[in-house]
């Protein structure tokens, strides 16, 4: 990698575009501090996977890490909802925060429906499109060209193309670029370790900019739906948006020293700390998830005849960990008064707590469940 040309600044008149170079080629690992933190991450991400073998239901929780994900992902690119506001039904929603709370919807919608598409097309362009179609689907981004590459010149940081901060390949060259990238995400020919290859992937990609908006978002998903379709992760339990948003001006620069400095290196070994850092997070998490459940499985029991009814409202809570009694009424068929008598024993018991403070449409959350994932 020490002989990596990232590409070179192309004149364009009065800007100039970055044009990368292929990356489907022959690689040879040489740093062994990389190898180190390579060997790092993939013991910990073997870790991690073994939870989707041995957690029962993991579904209910891959739910909220999507969600977290979501939120994260989007926070970096200025989006303000937060989990408790995503997890609410648009109504409950004020105006001003909708479209904020709709591409989180839409996040979510789209890493469901990629990880479905994953069983019947590869990791691929036409995989990338069909994603990026529904992550902009009805939201601020939806007269940008949703599922279709860019036509014409786009541009990072700046208020003109002038002052940009990063300017990607001209719209023309998008098409080899990407089919290169395609070429090199199934080639078998050169042997390379599968988080050494979506550390570059990822980088490619971003440098690149295929798309008028959301590039950023669907490079994040991009990450774990390759370690999915390469069964490195059984289950879509991997995310690094937190990470990149925790150390934003860290990841948007060593993105960017790679375009400057040809120095991929310095941003394998950054992706490799988050790979690391996220898997040991998730563990622990799922092992808190656990305790949790545990412990508040056994309280519900204590509740004698509506114990039944509480551990309906409980399994329903491991998903969506917000509720009303209307939710309540539905999940068990009880009457609403029936319904707030175990609201208000599942409060006591400290699994609910009130959000809203008002008489009417009162919204409860499982807080310490959501904490887990804060």
């Amino acid at each position: 990698m020490k002989s990596f040309n990232s590409g070179q600044y192309i004149n364009q008149g009065y800007y100039k575009s970055f044009q990368p170079t292929f990356i489907n080629r022959e690689w040879l690992l040489d740093d062994m501090e990389l190898l180190n933190l390579l060997s790092q991450a993939d013991r910990q991400l073997g870790r991690l996977d073994m939870y989707s073998e041995h957690i029962p239901d993991i579904d209910l929780y891959i739910s909220m890490h999507v969600l977290k994900e979501a939120t994260q992902s989007s926070r970096i690119e200025g989006t303000q909802t937060n989990m408790e506001e995503a997890l609410l039904d648009k109504e409950d929603i004020s105006q001003e925060r909708r479209n904020d709370w709709e591409e989180v919807q839409n996040y979510i919608t789209a890493m469901h429906r990629a990880i479905k598409m994953l069983k019947e097309i590869p990791f691929s362009s036409r995989l990338i499109k069909e994603t990026h179609k529904v992550l902009l689907q009805g939201v601020r981004g939806e007269y940008k060209l949703p599922g279709e590459f860019r036509t014409s010149q786009n541009w990072i940081g700046g208020a003109s193309i002038n002052d940009a901060v990063f300017v990607p390949p001209v719209h023309s060259s998008i098409g080899e670029l990407m089919s290169d990238l395609e070429k090199f995400t199934h080639n078998t020919e050169f042997l390379l370790p599968d988080l050494i290859k979506i550390g570059i992937i990822h980088y490619q990609f971003e440098t690149i900019h295929p798309f008028l908006d959301g590039n950023g978002r669907v490079g994040r998903l991009l990450i774990t739906l390759y370690l999915v379709d390469k069964e490195i992760l059984k289950k879509p339990i991997l995310y690094l948006s937190d990470f990149f948003e925790r150390n934003k001006s860290l990841y948007y620069d060593n993105l960017m020293r790679v375009r400057t400095h040809h120095d991929l290196k310095q941003w394998l070994k950054f992706f490799m700390v988050g790979v690391i850092e996220t898997a040991k997070k998730g563990v622990k998490t799922f092992d808190e998830i656990l305790k949790l459940k545990t412990q508040s499985e056994i309280e519900v029991q204590n509740l004698g005849p509506k114990a039944s009814n509480a551990q309906k409202i409980l399994n329903y809570l491991l998903k969506r960990p917000i509720i009303n009694v209307l939710t309540v009424v539905d999940i068990t068929g009880v009457s609403q008064r029936t319904a707030y008598n175990i609201i208000n024993d599942l409060e006591a018991l400290g699994i609910l707590e009130e959000l809203t403070g008002g008489k009417r449409g009162k919204m409860y959350a499982f807080k310490k469940y959501l904490n887990l994932f804060s």
